[in-house]
C-alpha cells in the first residue's frame, strides 16, 4: 500500500472515530500531496516525494507548537503536538545522536576536514547519505561540534 493509499485509508477511519485533529492533520498531508502532483502535472506523487512533503510537514508543526508555546498560547501549541503525534508514524524512523555522530566523524576523516572553514565539505556528503534518516540541523550542529575539537 502507497503513502497517499495508507492516508486516505486512515483519513476514512478519522472520520469515522470523528477524531478531529488526526483528521485536520491526514487532510493536510492530503493537500499538500495533491499540490505537489499539480505542480509536477502527474497523477500520482511517489512515496519518497510524499514522505519528503510529510516531513516538512511534521517540521512545520514542531516549529508552530514552539512558537505558540513561546507566545503563551498553549491551547494552539497542545493541537499541533496532538497533530504532529498523527504524523509522525509515517515518517521512517530517524537515527540516533550517536549513531549520527559516528557517521560524521566517518565523513569527517574520509573529507579531511579539520576546521568549521571545511564544514561545507563534510555536509554535502552527509546530507546525501543521511537524507531522511537524520534532522539536517542535528547533523549541522554535530559537524559543528566535532570541527570545533
Amino acid at each position: 500500500m502507497s503513502v497517499q493509499e495508507q492516508i486516505n485509508a486512515d483519513i476514512k477511519d478519522a472520520m469515522k472515530a470523528k477524531n478531529v485533529d488526526k483528521l485536520a492533520a491526514l487532510r493536510a498531508v492530503k493537500s499538500a500531496i495533491m499540490l505537489e502532483a499539480t505542480k509536477e502535472g502527474i497523477p500520482e506523487v511517489s512515496d519518497e516525494i510524499s514522505l519528503k512533503l510529510i516531513a516538512k510537514l511534521v517540521k512545520q508543526r514542531k516549529d508552530s507548537a514552539a512558537i505558540f508555546t513561546e507566545q503563551n498560547r498553549p491551547d494552539l501549541a497542545v493541537d499541533e503536538v496532538n497533530q504532529l503525534a498523527y504524523l509522525e508514524p509515517y515518517l521512517p524512523v530517524q537515527m540516533g545522536e550517536e549513531e549520527v555522530r559516528k557517521v560524521v566523524q566517518e565523513v569527517i576523516a574520509k573529507v579531511g576536514a579539520s576546521s568549521s572553514a571545511d564544514m561545507g565539505k563534510c555536509m554535502g556528503p552527509l546530507m546525501g547519505r543521511l537524507n531522511g534518516k537524520a534532522d539536517g540541523a542535528l547533523i549541522s550542529k554535530i559537524v559543528k561540534e566535532e570541527l570545533s575539537k
